[in-house]
């Protein structure tokens, strides 16, 4: 199944899934899809894991919610700052966030350009570049952005029992979310 497959639409308060209505995740989605009125809050209401990529901006109130950005929504490397956002924070919810056209999709493929990069723009080496592209890259590939969100929603529902996690879909195209289809 392609990841365009995957996807539910939110067009509506009824396309989102009656789990999430209601819910600090419901609420994401009518601000950012549906163009509720964006309210003031004091508090983070919930925790949203999203792709450190430029091209996305999520359309919330602020003070709505706490973000770690991270390459793929990849939070296996934040789980402090995730577990700091639940015992600190007070939040029960976490809205994780891939997009298409992710750049911590097949990795392999750029590492020419990742380790000239860090030669040509930061002066390293090249093999202290390609040292750490060999070290880092199978840590940070995610192989398809939909079945990486849908494992990373998993785990983190193992960890976290008593929170409620979203695994969402971003795309670049219109700038809107969708649910990633966990069937």
């Amino acid at each position: 199944m392609k990841n365009i497959d995957k996807l539910i639409s939110i067009n509506s308060i009824e396309d989102i899934l009656p789990v999430y209505r209601n819910t600090p995740i419901g609420l994401l989605l009518e601000y950012h899809n549906l163009n509720r009125s964006l309210e003031p809050y004091e508090t983070a209401q919930l925790l949203v894991g999203m792709c450190m990529d430029n091209r996305k901006h999520l359309n919330i109130p602020d003070n709505f919610a706490f973000i770690i950005r991270a390459g793929g929504a990849n939070l296996r490397y934040s789980e402090f700052k995730v577990s700091y956002a639940i015992a600190v924070g007070n939040v029960s919810y976490i809205a994780l966030i891939a997009h298409n056209h992710c750049g911590m999709v097949n990795l392999v493929a750029r590492k020419t350009e990742f380790i000239n990069g860090l030669v040509e723009t930061a002066g390293w080496k090249k093999e202290k570049a390609e040292e750490h592209f060999m070290h880092f890259a199978p840590m940070f590939e995610i192989g398809s952005e939909t079945d990486f969100t849908l494992s990373e929603t998993r785990r983190l529902r193992l960890r976290y029992p008593k929170i409620t996690i979203a695994p969402l879909y971003y795309r670049v195209e219109d700038n809107k979310l969708y649910f990633i289809d966990e069937n």
